[in-house]
Formats: structure tokens, sequence, C-alpha cells
């Protein structure tokens, strides 16, 4: 594998840092590492440029289930291009397509910051269970449902989302009726909507908000070897 383009923003931090060199095609919302070389961008995580990525005569499109769509990926390999499709909903599944990508697919050496991730979370020992609604976009309100990356993260730090058991894994919530769901916490990441201390606590008046970086409970890729340790400050901070 020579050339890579990635539709994913954590998997090209992940294949930037691992295969450096390989990247000649990534998204606009792509910002880890701050230097991706030459790479073109090549539009959102929704909305690719399909005729320029075919231009790029990559001989790997990187994608996911869950941030691209069907259809755009069905245009690329209808145009002949490998598309490799990963599916993140847990972080073992998470390590797991992450040695998928890189070391079968890419045949890369298995990176170390990805030993070290599973190290740093296998030591993590979860506080005290709290009851939380994680909001993950405002206008309109939307949270963390069922079986999501960002809820399995949570949980191992002795968080519980109150919606785990919703039928949607994003379903639309109020702010009314998470208090109605006797929450201890809020947990506010800043991605996907950038949530901050003036944007988002006043929604939830009497609870406790973490405000904590979505880059370290959303992405799995390097982020996830100190995501344990700033995370675990931030739910501490807010209790």
């Amino acid at each position: 594998m020579r050339r890579i383009v990635s539709l994913v923003p954590s998997l090209t931090e992940a294949v930037a840092v691992s295969a450096p060199g390989l990247l000649v095609g990534v998204t606009d919302w792509c910002s880890r590492p701050e230097d991706l070389g030459g790479a073109l961008r090549i539009g959102g995580t929704k909305n690719p440029d399909v005729s320029a990525i075919v231009a790029l005569r990559p001989d790997l499109v990187v994608a996911n289930e869950e941030e691209n769509r069907a259809p755009d990926l069905a245009a690329l390999r209808a145009a002949g291009v490998r598309v490799l499709v990963t599916e993140v909903r847990s972080l073992p599944q998470a390590f797991r397509e992450l040695d998928r990508l890189l070391v079968e697919a890419l045949g890369s050496a298995r990176p170390g910051w990805l030993d070290d991730a599973e190290k740093a979370w296998a030591a993590v020992e979860p506080a005290d269970a709290l009851r939380a609604v994680v909001p993950v976009w405002r206008r309109p309100w939307m949270v963390l449902g069922r079986d999501t990356f960002a809820g399995d993260l949570l949980g191992r730090l002795g968080v519980r989302n109150v919606f785990a058991g919703h039928a949607e894994r994003y379903p639309r919530v109020t702010p009314a009726e998470a208090d109605a769901a006797g929450c201890d916490l809020v947990v506010l990441p800043d991605e996907p909507y950038r949530f901050t201390a003036q944007d988002g606590p006043e929604a939830f008046p009497g609870l406790p908000a973490a405000l904590v970086s979505g880059r370290h409970l959303t992405w799995y890729g390097p982020s996830l070897v100190e995501a344990p340790t700033v995370l675990a400050r931030a739910l501490r901070a807010a209790r």
C-alpha cells in the first residue's frame, strides 16, 4: 500500500503517525497531526468529492460505517477503488479494527502506541458509578444512546449513560427528559458539537457539568493512549 485516502479524522491520525507518507487524501475535518504533508483535502466525511478521490488513484480508501455514507462508498467501489470500512462501537472493537487497518491492510508493524493504549485502558480502575446524560449535538438536542464507542469508554471510567438502553444510538432527548431520567452529571464533549462552559451547562441547571475533550472521547487512534487520564481528570473536576 503506497497511496491511502482517509475519510475518518481519527483514522487519518492513526495512519499518519503509524505509516508516515502514505496519505494522499484526507477530509476537511482531519486536523491531526497538524502536518499532513501534501495530502489533498477531498471534502467532508458526509460529502466527499468522489471524483477527486478517484483521480488520486488510491490503493485504499479508509472509511467508517458510522461517519461515512454508504452511497459515497458504493460510488468509490463502482469506480474500482478498494474501500476498507471499519466498525467501532466499543473499545475492544476499536483495538481490533486498528490492528486490521494498520497491520493487516497496510502491512505496517504494529505501532507501539497501540500497545500503550491497550495497557493504559487495562489499568483503569473505575470510580464510583455516576448516572450521566451525554449530549453530542444541540439544535436539536441529541445524546449518546445504545451501542456507542464513547459510551463504552465512559462506562469503563465509572460513568453510566442513562440512555444506553434507548432504541436509537443517538436519540433526540431534551434537557427536561434528561433531568427526569435522574442524572448525577452531564458530560459535554467539545465535538462533534463544540460545547463550552458558556454553551451547554446552562441547559442542565442543578447538574454538575464535565467538559471533556471530544477527541479523547470519540476518536480511536493515538489519542487512546492518554484518553483514560484526560477523561478521568475532567470527570473528577465536575464531581
